[in-house]
């Protein structure tokens, strides 16, 4: 965990993009010595958020799991899924 001082994002802007993309690490400033502020590169900031909407599913699912309510199986799904591709072929052809 890199911290600096928030007056280092105004001055040395290019080596602090620079530390945030080597690293793939958020980048914490402080202002008068309180945190203040995370910077972190766009790329990681993307694979963080895709990683919390996964986890926000993964515990909607085991939620749904220990309350005993019961999803489809993938045979289910997926003879469900066929089901609806014939339908919408059928529309096509009439």
């Amino acid at each position: 965990m890199q911290i600096k001082p928030s007056a280092s994002i105004r001055q040395n802007y290019n080596e602090i993009a620079n530390l945030c993309k080597t690293t793939g690490e958020p980048l914490y400033l402080t202002k008068n010595g309180e945190g203040d502020l995370v910077v972190m590169d766009i790329e990681a900031f993307g694979r963080r958020e895709k990683m919390l909407k996964l986890r926000e599913e993964l515990l909607a699912v085991e939620e749904d799991r220990l309350a005993g309510r019961m999803g489809i199986s993938p045979d289910e799904l997926d003879r469900y899924l066929e089901n609806v591709i014939d339908e919408v072929g059928s529309r096509k052809d009439a």
